[in-house]
């Protein structure tokens, strides 16, 4: 039987008229808004202080050329991010008493960093690990921003791998034991590869968070695009290299955005198509005659 092709975009009549007054309703309100704002008796100097066209035009260049430390700084962590959070699930997954303190210290290790806020691990390995003059430890600020980026997204991300191999149903574990594979290889070849592809849109989430959070590092003196907005702003008194810097966080943010959606329906679309091809399946054999 010919499968019914739904409406383009998941749309119907209903749908369509509905998003049109969603749309309508959202303009009218941000319209009235706009309207109280720019007839409100401050909007003259808020403009000429967060809108003003001239400043963001010259500060915009000057922010785009240090956004490229934040990229760094997130393409470095992000690799290490990775490996760490990754090292750290499956060592919470080992099973048996005898693995008991391993997964403890992991255990911990994600608590801690889960709990403590950001800026201040920052503060106290960028600033504190230097003070201490040990030798042969880099002082470096780039250094220390990778390192603690590093430590508290590694923490979140293994909690994300471990829901990804949690999910994995035991037996296959129990299938690839009976074939003779060790618990290493079973993770190695069946569990881990199949969890990192369930994973892969929260990952892009995380990941949304860590190019943002990249402009904490500037507590620490580096001058990236916040920094260098920050320095923009003490020499005009204006704050709109602020706004050059959220619109290009914008720009950045966005279509990661529409990529974690657009995988997290490709998946969910994986997911019916092959519960719809077992189903049809069973009926098949159901509906064949007995012999």
């Amino acid at each position: 039987m010919r499968a019914t092709r739904g409406p383009r975009f998941g749309l119907g009549a209903e749908g369509a008229r509905a998003l049109l007054i969603a749309a309508g309703s959202t303009a009218v309100v941000f319209g009235v808004l706009a309207v109280v704002a720019v007839n409100s008796s401050g909007w003259p100097l808020f403009q000429e202080k967060f809108l003003n066209g001239p400043v963001f035009w010259e500060a915009l260049p000057k922010v785009l050329g240090k956004f490229w430390i934040n990229v760094q700084l997130f393409l470095i962590a992000e690799v290490l991010i990775l490996v760490l959070g990754l090292l750290l699930a499956v060592l919470r997954s080992l099973p048996g008493p005898v693995f008991f303190p391993v997964r403890l210290l992991a255990t911990l290790y994600v608590d801690l960093f889960r709990a403590v806020p950001g800026i201040l691990v920052i503060f106290m390995l960028g600033f504190g690990i230097p003070a201490l003059r040990i030798p042969g430890v880099p002082k470096d600020q780039f250094f220390w921003a990778v390192v603690s980026l590093t430590l508290l997204y590694s923490a979140y991300v293994s909690e994300v791998y471990r829901a990804g191999i949690e999910s994995i149903h035991p037996s296959q574990t129990a299938a690839a034991r009976s074939l003779g594979l060790s618990h290493a290889q079973t993770l190695r070849y069946v569990v881990v590869p199949q969890a990192v592809r369930r994973v892969v849109p929260p990952l892009l989430n995380d990941f949304i968070g860590l190019q943002k959070d990249t402009v904490l590092v500037s507590f620490l003196g580096v001058v990236e695009i916040f920094n260098e907005a920050g320095i923009l702003e003490s020499a005009r008194f204006n704050f709109t290299p602020y706004l050059a810097t959220a619109l290009v966080f914008v720009v950045v943010t966005l279509p990661l955005a529409r990529l974690t959606d657009v995988l997290l329906q490709r998946e969910k679309n994986g997911r019916i198509a092959s519960g719809g091809s077992r189903s049809a399946a069973a009926m098949q054999r159901v509906s064949q005659p007995l012999p």
